[in-house]
This record gives structure tokens, sequence and C-alpha cells, in this order.
């Protein structure tokens, strides 16, 4: 028998129960060859110093030589892969289907839309407020009724242009002038998004004009500022100066009527005031009529006169008596005269004083106090129709001032502007809210779907 060198033959793989098709068993380390001769070598002959490996006869078992090879090298541990590979499912290929449809195609759409049919739109800007008259006149000199007599605060007027600009009446006038439902509708076959339909209503106009305008109002600083915007540039700034020209014609109306109010109610004051006065001072007249005085408090001052008077004829009838007290007794005839005289002066004046404080007027029977209370109020009533006349005549006099002149007026701080470049339809803004609002739409209806699934 010749003799070969020692070789192991292959063992058989064993079969893994978790192997799958899918889950390919992981290969085998190959086994050490042994070292040494003759273990295991079986009957057949070998070569002196050969040490490499072992033959074996062919009667032999494979499983006997397997075993021996195994014995010998490292145990092996075979793992099962973590997870299978990835792959394209049905639901996943919906996904991205639906993604493609609501986000990709109106995305698509609204560029192409943006940029080959948008017509582009031109701004104009103009900005005013309204400004009241300062100081000055010789109206304001009157002790702040002009003031009162202008016609309302500056506010108010700010908020009903605020109000006008976006009304249908401006609308209506600025369209009886320049026609804007044949002007803004030329572009409707290329643009129907952004032009206005050339069978619009005054309504659909309304609303079309608050899609072209846009104002800012500043309630602090009472400013506002319009933007206007059209297909034409020139358009743009006419339209401007004529909503500016409207504005203006509102505040002159709302002077207008401001002032003829305030004459209006000046005159009526006036004519009030003057009725009042008229019977204050009638009473006055039927008062000192019927009484005969024509001051009471001046007939009271005479009769205090005539108490004073007797007083003063008192101390001199007594210092004479007491003269003749020192050179004569008292059965004198002149003694006796003196005492009867001051008893006399003694007793009118109790007489007038009783008559002054409690005591009836010889013309009219009434007595002082009650005629001193009615004069006063009567002269109380005069004075404050005449004060009330004085104020009513100067309001009618400030009312006719300021009505010869504007006491509020539009103040522009920005004329209407000629545009030069079309800042409008901002197409990258459009663009990317589209996309936005395209993407947010998806996710969540791609939520609700995996929801409603994920909960069968």
């Amino acid at each position: 028998m010749t003799d070969t060198p020692s070789s192991k033959a292959p063992s058989p793989k064993t079969q893994d129960p978790k192997a799958s098709p899918q889950n390919p068993p992981a290969p085998k380390p190959a086994p050490k060859p042994a070292q040494g001769g003759g273990q295991g070598g079986g009957q057949g002959g070998k070569k002196p110093g050969q040490g490499q490996g072992n033959a074996q006869p062919k009667n032999q078992p494979k499983n006997q030589g397997n075993n021996q090879g195994n014995n010998k090298g490292p145990k092996v541990i075979e793992v099962a892969p973590i997870a299978q590979p990835a792959r394209m499912r049905r639901r996943h290929w919906a996904v991205l289907f639906s993604f493609v449809i609501f986000v990709l195609m109106p995305l698509a759409g609204a560029g192409v839309y943006l940029w080959t049919r948008a017509v582009d739109q031109y701004a104009s800007t103009v900005g005013f407020t309204i400004r009241q008259e300062e100081g000055g006149s010789a109206a304001g000199l009157l002790g702040g009724l002009a003031a009162q007599v202008a016609g309302g605060s500056g506010r108010a007027d700010t908020d009903i242009l605020y109000e006008f600009i976006q009304s249908q009446s401006l609308v209506a006038q600025i369209d009886a002038k320049f026609d804007l439902r044949s002007l803004y509708s030329e572009q409707w076959q290329l643009d129907p998004v952004f032009a206005l339909r050339p069978d619009a209503s005054l309504e659909d106009l309304v609303d079309y004009w608050q899609r072209i305008l846009r104002i800012a109002y500043d309630e602090s600083s009472q400013l506002i500022e319009l933007e206007i915007r059209a297909f034409d540039p020139q358009l743009a700034q006419q339209i401007g100066q004529e909503v500016l020209r409207q504005s203006q014609t509102l505040i002159n109306e709302l002077n207008a009527q401001a002032r003829a109010d305030t004459i209006r109610y000046a005159e009526s004051d006036l004519a009030e005031a003057q009725t009042r006065l008229r019977e204050a001072r009638s009473a006055l007249i039927l008062f000192r009529t019927r009484t005969q005085l024509v001051d009471p408090e001046t007939d009271l001052q005479g009769r205090m006169g005539v108490v004073n008077t007797l007083q003063q004829q008192l101390a001199e009838a007594l210092i004479e008596l007491d003269l003749l007290a020192q050179s004569t007794n008292d059965s004198d005839p002149r003694v006796v005269q003196a005492r009867r005289k001051i008893e006399v002066i003694r007793t009118r004046i109790e007489a007038e004083r009783t008559n002054v404080a409690s005591g009836a007027s010889a013309s009219s029977g009434e007595d002082y106090p009650t005629l001193l209370a009615e004069y006063e109020s009567l002269l109380a009533d005069r004075e404050f129709a005449e004060e009330t006349w004085r104020a009513a005549l100067t309001a009618l006099d400030v009312a006719r001032a300021n009505a010869s002149r504007q006491t509020r007026y539009l103040a522009t701080y920005i004329a209407p502007t000629l545009p030069q470049s079309a800042e409008y339809p901002r197409r990258w803004v459009l663009f990317g809210l589209t996309g936005l609002f395209a993407m947010l739409a998806w996710a969540i209806m791609a939520l609700v779907y995996y929801s409603i699934r994920d909960s069968r």
C-alpha cells in the first residue's frame, strides 16, 4: 500500500433548528490540524517524521474522525441574526404614494402657477393723519369755548375715516371713476386666482377691495398708512390719490356738519338765554311796580338812617338834661320839657326799629324781610340770566368765527408713491406656505391612518 499524506475528512454540516431561508447558518471556523502523528490514524502506514495529519482507512466511519477533531478544537456557538433585512411593504408604498399626491403634486402645481401664470402686482403707499387747528386765533382766547365748538375729538374722526376707507361707499365712488371691474378683470383668463371675475357684483368688488388694500392704523399716534395693489403701477398711484381725495372730502363734510350743528346749537342756546333774561327782568320790574320800591335795600338803609338820626338827637337831649339838672331843680319847666323830649325820641326809635325788623311797607303792606328775600331772589335770577346770555353770545361768536376756516384737515406725510418694481405676489412666501400646509395635512392624515390601523 502506497503511503499518502494524512488528511482530515470534512465533517458533515449540522442542521440548526433556527436556520431558515431567511436566516442562513453562520459559517463554522475550520478545525485546527492535529499536532503529531498516529492519533486516530487507523491501520494505514505513514511516513516517518510526518505529523501534519492522520490518515483514515476508507472503511472507518467519518463521524469518528470528525468527533476526534472536534474534541481537540474550540467549541463553536451559533447565534441567529437579530433582525430580518428591511424591505418595502405594501403600506410603505401607500404612504409614499400619498406623500406624492398630497404634498409634491400640490407644491409643484403651486410653483408652476406662481411662476408661469400669476401676474405681477404693483403696490402704491400713502400715509396721512387728521390734524386739528392749534392756538393762534382770537376764538381761542374765550376760555376754552373754541374747543367745545370744534365738533369733537380727532380720535373719533380718525376712527370714522378708518371705517370709511373699507366701506362700500368708497369702493362705489372709486369704481364709478376708474371702472375697477374692467381694470382688475383684464387678467382673469391668465390669472384667475389674483384677478377679479368679470361678472363680479358690487359686494364681490368690496371683498376684492379688502384683498388689494392693506391698511395700518396706529391708535396711539392716529397715523393711517395704506398700500394699494394693481396690475399697473400708474393705476395703483391713481387709486391712492383718489382715496386721499375722498378722505379729505369726508373730513371737510364732517367739519361743515360740525360747524352747522355748532352754530345751530349756539343760536338755540342764545335764544333760550335771551328769553330767560327777559323773564328775569320782567319779574324785577313787576316787583318794583307792586312795592313801589326801586331798591328795598336802599329804602331800608334810609330807615336805618332815621334810627341813627334819632339816636343822635337822643344823645343831645340827654346831654341837655344833664346840664339843666346841674343848674336847676326837677320842677323847672325846662327839665320837664327835656325829659318829655327824651321819652318821645326813645319811643320813636323803638317804633322805627320794630318797623325795620318786622314792620310793613307803607305802600304794599308787606314786611321788609319778605320784600328783601323776594328782591334778592329776583336779583340772583337776573344775574344768572345775564351770565348765561353772555356765555351763549360768546359761543355763537366763536362758532361763526370757526365757520369761516377749517378746524380739522387731512395732513399727508406719505404722498401716493409710483412703484418701480412688482412686489406681489410674493411667490416664495406663497410657495413655502403651500408646502408647509400640505406637509402638515399629509402628516395628520398619516398619523390618523396609523392610529386606526394600530387600534384594530
